[in-house]
C-alpha cells in the first residue's frame, strides 16, 4: 500500500508546487514539448539591454497551456522537412517590460547593445513601436522564435566582450545562434526585420514564409515589423509574476 501512495502524494506534490510557480492556466513549455530548443535572451546579458532583465530567474520558456500546446503541434509539423523551433522569449513579467521602457528613455547611449539598432536612436525606440509599455508577452500568448535544423549543434558560448557585429550583419559576423539564418538577429531594431521585408535575400524570405505558415496553420499571427513575434488567441489578463527554476 504505501509502495503505491507514496510516489503518488510525492508526485501531487510536486505538480501543485510547480502550478503554484506560475499564473493560473500557465505551463512550463518542457513540460508540454521538451524538444523545443530555448534561448532564452532575456535571462542572459544577450539582449538590447545588455543584462538580465528584472522577473527572469530562471532560463525557462512559460506560455498559457492553450499556446504551448498549439506550439507542440507546430513542432511536429516542421519535424518532416527536418526542422524544429526555438524559443527565444515566451512569457515575460510586467516588472521586464517596465525595465525595458525605462532603458529606453534613460538618456544613455546604447553602448555595446548598439548592435540591436544599428540605424537608430536609443531614445526612438519606444516611438517607433519597437519597445511598448505593454506587452502581450505578459499574457502568456505572444512568443518569439525562430527555426533551427533538428540536427543543428549547439551555438558557441556569449561572450559580452566581444564586438559582435550589427544584427543586419551577415549570420556569421553576428552574436553566436544555431539557427538558420532569416536576414537578420533576433530582436534587430531594423526595416530588415518587418516580415515582408525586400530587403532581405531570396533564401531568408522563403525561410521566414516556411516559419510564418507553419505558425498560422496552427492559430498564431505574425506582428509584421517582427519576424519572430507571434501571438496566440484572445486578449488575456497581464501578469508581474516572475519565471522561477521548474521543478
Amino acid at each position: 500500500m504505501w509502495a503505491v501512495a507514496v510516489p503518488i502524494l510525492l508526485f501531487a506534490f510536486v505538480e501543485a508546487a510547480a502550478q503554484s510557480a506560475l499564473p493560473p492556466g500557465f505551463v512550463y513549455l518542457r513540460d508540454v514539448d521538451p524538444s523545443i530548443a530555448q534561448d532564452m535572451r532575456y535571462a542572459s546579458a544577450d539582449n538590447f539591454v545588455g543584462r538580465p532583465l528584472p522577473g527572469y530567474d530562471a532560463a525557462e520558456c512559460v506560455l498559457r497551456r492553450d499556446a504551448a500546446l498549439a506550439l507542440k503541434q507546430v513542432q511536429a509539423d516542421l519535424a518532416p522537412a527536418g526542422l524544429a523551433l526555438k524559443v527565444y522569449d515566451c512569457y515575460r513579467p510586467a516588472r521586464a517590460v517596465q525595465a525595458m521602457a525605462q532603458w529606453a528613455s534613460d538618456g544613455k547611449d546604447g553602448g555595446t547593445t548598439k548592435r540591436f539598432f544599428p540605424k537608430l536612436q536609443k531614445n526612438t525606440l519606444f516611438a517607433l513601436g519597437y519597445i511598448s509599455s505593454q506587452s502581450g508577452h505578459s499574457m502568456g500568448t505572444a512568443i518569439d522564435l525562430t527555426l533551427i535544423e533538428i540536427s543543428a549543434a549547439p551555438a558557441a558560448p556569449f561572450d559580452r566582450t566581444t564586438a559582435y557585429a550589427p544584427c543586419t550583419a551577415p549570420a556569421a559576423q553576428r552574436a553566436p545562434d544555431n539557427s538558420l539564418d532569416m536576414g537578420t538577429g533576433y530582436d534587430c531594431f531594423d526595416i530588415m526585420s518587418h516580415t515582408a521585408s525586400g530587403g532581405i535575400g531570396t533564401e531568408q524570405r522563403r525561410r521566414r514564409a516556411i516559419l510564418v505558415a507553419a505558425m498560422s496553420k496552427r492559430g498564431f499571427h505574425n506582428y509584421h515589423r517582427e519576424w519572430w513575434h507571434f501571438s496566440y488567441g484572445s486578449p488575456a489578463p497581464r501578469y508581474d509574476v516572475p519565471i522561477q527554476p521548474r521543478p
